[in-house]
């Protein structure tokens, strides 16, 4: 991510609901208790910077959340069908890989759209749901649980990128694999890569297995028209994410000083996303008072991109085996198969 990765003690698990579907399936929600000020540590941390930086994983609230699977639908934004493209084309050698009645952990659930695709043909076990955005969260298990009946599913409100206590749920005999799609990985920097997947690693333990999506390295004229898409969609996600400081924190963002930016970093190969202020700007977050210069800007996010060998390596370097890897016909987006080394 755009900010440094610390991994903290793991959160304790708290149930919130539950809810009986028909045919034996059911529907569990926990809350794992994360510092309620963690929103504005991280803000005040990062605003305090220089450069100064954002976490990406706050663009998820429920605008935010809507407006990315806006993106994913935008003729421009060609990652989501090139996974989904791939994953229907190679599913039967997918779910070999994973195994049928395997414990399916999706980190990010989001829309879901490939993971039901996962889910009809491997029929897991269990299917285990992590994200960050309460909204998004309980949208897509009820969706799955009306679609698959029989499902026991596990919905877990948390940020995955801290450690959590998934292993006081693991079902016994059920080999636990670790779903990680939409390159979400590449919003973190390589050494931070290799922290969240090594952190993973001990997840799943010494029998499991992790499917992660992988954004390859191409052409960065396809790079530059995907982050900056003709309606703006982009611009107006990358924006909400000041709406939401000001909305929770209270700050006094002007949203209308700051216009979207993103370019491909060819030298560090990765798509950098920031907002550039256009006018100086005083901003205040609770105690704290922020000034911005014409040109200044927030970094909020990198997208790496990664080269086949280049990510298998940093597998290897995490504790993970690459087994298969699995592209889309254009050869744009690549579904890396990991066990556990």
């Amino acid at each position: 991510m755009a900010r440094k990765q610390r991994l903290r003690a793991a959160p304790r698990l708290t149930p919130r609901a539950t809810r009986r579907a028909p045919r034996h399936g059911s529907i569990r929600f926990f809350g794992a208790a994360v510092p309620a000020d963690s929103l504005r540590e991280e803000v005040i941390e990062g605003l305090s910077r220089f450069p100064k930086t954002l976490p990406p994983k706050y663009f998820y609230d429920g605008e935010g959340s809507r407006l990315f699977e806006t993106i994913c639908r935008l003729p421009e934004y060609y990652l989501t069908r090139a996974e989904l493209a791939l994953t229907r084309r190679h599913l039967e050698e997918i779910a070999r890989f994973a195994g049928r009645g395997c414990e399916l952990i999706e980190y990010g659930s989001g829309a879901s759209l490939k993971t039901r695709a996962l889910i009809r043909r491997l029929r897991p076990a269990r299917y285990v749901a992590v994200d960050i955005s309460e909204s998004a969260l309980r949208d897509a298990v009820r969706r799955l649980g009306r679609e698959f009946p029989w499902l026991e599913i596990l919905a877990v409100l948390g940020d995955f990128t801290e450690p959590l206590r998934l292993a006081r749920f693991r079902r016994r005999n059920a080999r636990p694999v670790v779903y990680f799609p939409g390159s979400t990985i590449g919003n973190f920097t390589p050494r931070d890569a290799r922290a969240f997947l090594s952190m993973t690693r001990a997840q799943v333990g010494g029998h499991g297995a992790m499917l992660v999506g992988i954004d390859l390295k191409k052409d960065p004229n396809l790079l530059h028209a995907a982050y900056n898409d003709s309606r703006g969609i982009t611009a107006r996600f990358n924006l909400n994410i000041l709406r939401r400081i000001n909305r929770e924190l209270g700050a006094d963002f002007d949203a209308q000083r700051f216009s979207h930016y993103a370019f491909y970093n060819v030298g560090l190969g990765r798509v950098e996303m920031h907002l550039v202020c256009l006018a100086p700007h005083s901003v205040r977050v609770g105690e704290y008072r922020f000034r911005f210069e014409r040109g200044e800007s927030i970094h909020t996010e990198n997208s790496c991109k990664y080269s086949l060998e280049e990510f298998q390596e940093l597998a290897a370097e995490a504790g993970f085996r690459g087994v298969r890897s699995w592209l889309d016909r254009r050869g744009l987006f690549a579904l890396h198969g990991l066990v556990a080394a």
